[in-house]
């Protein structure tokens, strides 16, 4: 996987995905989505559904206030991470096709709470899968890398690669969360 904590030390998105290829991006994609099918393995249905502690539970985008501070289940987190990853490959896909970035946001998450078994985590991770590759399969030969845009201003402006990366930096920003979900999910359900 890519060494995202470089990204806190003064390097630059652009400088860390710079010799990366749309062929990398397929390996990168396989990787973090193999790596969370193989947290959530030895789970089971009661897990998904399992409301952790998390002393830092914080989510600035809920639209309810009574939301802002809930621990996420495992199955809010996939729900969550898969749709994050999906927008930023369906951004990136365009951007690669020379479509200049109109602004707005390119998603749809389903709703977390209507996961409720280990099937459906593990469905959800491999149509997320199979789009991610779809989008990538969408891509020019010769993708359009001078396309760029700034998602905030002052930011550093995103071409087709870094647009798809960020999409792998947020899955990655939630492994550690999902390890700890499984962790405690599964010391609760022990005997």
């Amino acid at each position: 996987m890519l060494d995202f904590t470089a990204l806190g030390k003064g390097i630059k998105m652009r400088q860390l995905t710079e010799n990366l290829t749309p062929n990398d991006l397929r390996a990168l994609t396989n990787e973090m989505l193999d790596t969370m099918q193989n947290l959530i393995a030895n789970c089971a249905d009661e897990d998904v559904t399992f409301v952790p502690k998390d002393a830092n539970a914080y989510d600035s985008f809920a639209d309810d206030p009574d939301l802002v501070h809930l621990a996420w289940t495992l199955g809010h987190v996939i729900a969550h991470v898969t749709a994050s990853a999906e927008e930023s490959a369906f951004i990136a896909a365009e951007l690669a096709r020379g479509v200049p970035h109109r602004g707005g946001r390119s998603r749809y998450e389903i709703p977390w709470d209507t996961i409720t078994t280990i099937a459906q985590c593990r469905e959800r991770l491999e149509e997320s899968r199979r789009m991610r590759l779809a989008l990538l399969d969408a891509w020019p030969p010769k993708p359009d890398l001078q396309n760029a845009y700034e998602s905030r201003p002052g930011f550093e402006p995103l071409n087709a690669i870094t647009r798809f990366v960020f999409g792998l930096k947020h899955d990655n920003d939630h492994l550690n969360q999902l390890a700890d979900i499984v962790r405690q999910a599964q010391a609760a359900r022990r005997p």
